[in-house]
C-alpha cells in the first residue's frame, strides 16, 4: 500500500484484522443509527399515545395488540402504556450506550490504522 509520501506500508495480519473490525463497527454504526431512529419514534408514538388517553373521558378504550383493536379498562390501558413507555425508553439508552461504545472503538482503531498508513487509507464517510 502505498503512502502519501511514495513509500509503500507494508499490510501486517493484524493491520488487516483492524481493517476488517472498523468495517463491521462501521456497518453496526448504520444499523444502529436506524434502530435508535425508529426507537426515537416509538417513544414518541407512545408519548402521543398517552397524552390521548389523558385527553379521553371513556372508561373503556381500544388498545392495539398487534394487528388487533381490544376494548380495555382505561386504568389497565394506562399501566400497559407505562411499562411499554419504559421498556422503550430502556432499549433507546441501551442502544446509544452501544453506539457510544463503537464510536469509541472506531476512534482508537482509527488512531491506530492512521498512525501506520497516513493518508494512504480513508476511514472517513465523505
Amino acid at each position: 500500500m502505498q503512502q502519501g509520501d511514495g513509500t509503500e506500508a507494508q499490510v501486517t495480519w493484524e493491520d488487516q484484522q483492524n481493517i476488517n473490525r472498523f468495517g463491521r463497527l462501521n456497518n453496526r454504526l448504520h444499523e444502529l443509527q436506524e434502530e435508535i431512529k425508529l426507537a426515537k419514534e416509538t417513544n414518541e408514538n407512545l408519548d402521543d399515545a398517552g397524552n390521548e388517553l389523558i385527553l379521553s373521558d371513556e372508561d373503556v378504550v381500544r388498545f392495539q395488540i398487534g394487528e388487533v383493536f381490544a376494548h380495555m379498562p382505561r386504568d389497565d390501558v394506562e399501566t400497559r402504556l407505562e411499562q411499554m413507555k419504559e421498556d422503550a425508553a430502556k432499549k433507546l439508552e441501551r442502544l446509544e450506550e452501544e453506539k457510544e461504545s463503537i464510536l469509541a472503538q472506531m476512534a482508537e482503531l482509527k488512531k491506530i490504522l492512521y498512525g501506520k498508513f497516513k493518508d494512504a487509507i480513508n476511514l472517513e464517510e465523505d
